[in-house]
């Protein structure tokens, strides 16, 4: 008995059947790619902009600096430590971190002053490409400073605008000093889009007489060193220092994206269960409308085995439909929503625990995308058509002659 050709000939005997069943896999398989895409890329997003624009892989501070944040608790000979970094073959910059009181014309709000080295930073973070209005800091323009865009709303700035800061130096002096808003970022992160006022590092030194340290260091690991191997070498260079990775830093966060992970896997299964039971339903009817041309077959001399099978291989065939129908369907769209994307609208810098929405919401597609939403539809069909085709398998001639 040729099973392959007799189960393709079973499916169409009854299209409607066959076609609302493949059509449910298809659906099922379309959505589960898009929203695993979307997913992925959202989440994707939201960790990039952490770690490539604020926080970084690993950052470096003094010890208790962490625990109780001062300009004066500094990371000294940060030059050693930094050539040391580059020759492991580490990406680092460091920053200078200050509190400060800011206004312009009739409005004033804290504010988080922020030295950078604008020759290495970019190594470490794509801030500098974030800047929605105006352009990003120069050597050449001491006074010019770059605001995170919430502040400059609340300031009531835009690119050109005066600025006042006012703090207190490190010799105990009073630090004022008239800054140009030179560039205003777009959405990056809720802590920088609040308070952060970006200057260079030398403009940071001169206004509180700050002549040296620094407060961290930003570290980006090569991309085939793990994060737990490369916080360990980093720790290994700086034994005096307090070295974390940015789990570390933001246990809340990295424990909210491992669920969001796990989370798109468990919508996946549920999905899919509901498309289990409708093959089962399917099946099992497939199965009870052919009971008498099943007892034939068995009357026949076919073996139990054989019915098994072909029960199994018209399951297969749809299956195979399905994922081929729902693929050439999946294609296009994830092309859009990967070079398009999403717009957001209003939830665009939205901040959920230290992560931002971003404005355009793409996708991202990996072998996994693609490979988990099928690996996980032909185990729930497997498993769906495995009693149907067990009850076809024990049909008894005699019995099914008498089916009514």
């Amino acid at each position: 008995m040729d099973i392959r050709r007799m189960a393709w000939r079973n499916l169409w005997r009854n299209r409607r059947r066959t076609l609302v069943t493949v059509g449910a896999m298809t659906l099922a398989l379309f959505v589960m790619i898009l929203y695993q895409a979307l997913m992925q890329g959202m989440l994707h997003d939201m960790e990039r902009g952490v770690l490539e624009v604020e926080i970084g892989d690993l950052q470096i501070h003094a010890a208790g600096y962490l625990d109780s944040p001062s300009i004066y608790t500094v990371i000294e000979d940060q030059g050693s430590l930094l050539e040391a970094l580059r020759s492991a073959g580490y990406r680092a910059s460091p920053r200078l971190v200050g509190g400060s009181l800011v206004a312009a014309a009739e409005s004033a709000a804290g504010a988080l002053l922020r030295g950078l080295d604008l020759a290495h930073d970019p190594t470490v973070s794509e801030i500098s490409t974030k800047v929605a209005k105006g352009e990003w800091l120069d050597e050449s323009d001491p006074t010019g400073v770059v605001l995170g865009f919430r502040l400059a709303r609340t300031l009531g700035v835009d690119v050109g605008a005066e600025l006042v800061a006012l703090s207190q130096a490190t010799d105990g002096s009073i630090a004022n000093e008239l800054f140009f808003v030179r560039g205003i970022l777009e959405s990056v992160g809720e802590a920088t889009d609040r308070a952060a006022v970006l200057l260079s590092e030398s403009a940071f030194r001169a206004f509180y007489v700050f002549d040296e340290g620094a407060h961290q260091i930003i570290v980006r690991r090569p991309a085939s060193v793990e994060l737990a191997l490369a916080e360990i070498e980093v720790s290994e260079l700086a034994p005096t220092l307090d070295v974390k990775s940015w789990r570390s830093l933001l246990p809340t966060l990295a424990a909210m994206l491992d669920t969001a992970k796990a989370a798109i896997q468990f919508v996946s299964v549920i999905v899919y269960i509901a498309i289990g039971i409708l093959i089962l339903n399917a099946m099992l009817m497939a199965v009870f409308e052919r009971v008498r041309e099943l007892g034939v077959l068995k009357a026949l001399g076919v073996e139990p085995r054989q019915v098994w099978s072909l029960i199994i291989v018209e399951s297969a065939f749809q299956t195979v439909l399905a994922v081929a129908v729902g693929l050439l369907l999946a294609t296009p769209s994830l092309w859009y929503l990967v070079r398009f994307g999403v717009n957001t609208g209003p939830l665009a810098g939205t901040g959920v625990m230290g992560m931002t929405f971003m404005a355009i919401w793409r996708a991202v597609v990996t072998p996994a995308t693609i490979g988990w939403p099928i690996v996980i539809l032909l185990i729930i069909v497997f498993i769906a058509v495995l009693y149907p085709a067990r009850k076809a398998a024990r049909i008894s001639p005699v019995e099914a002659m008498r089916y009514q």
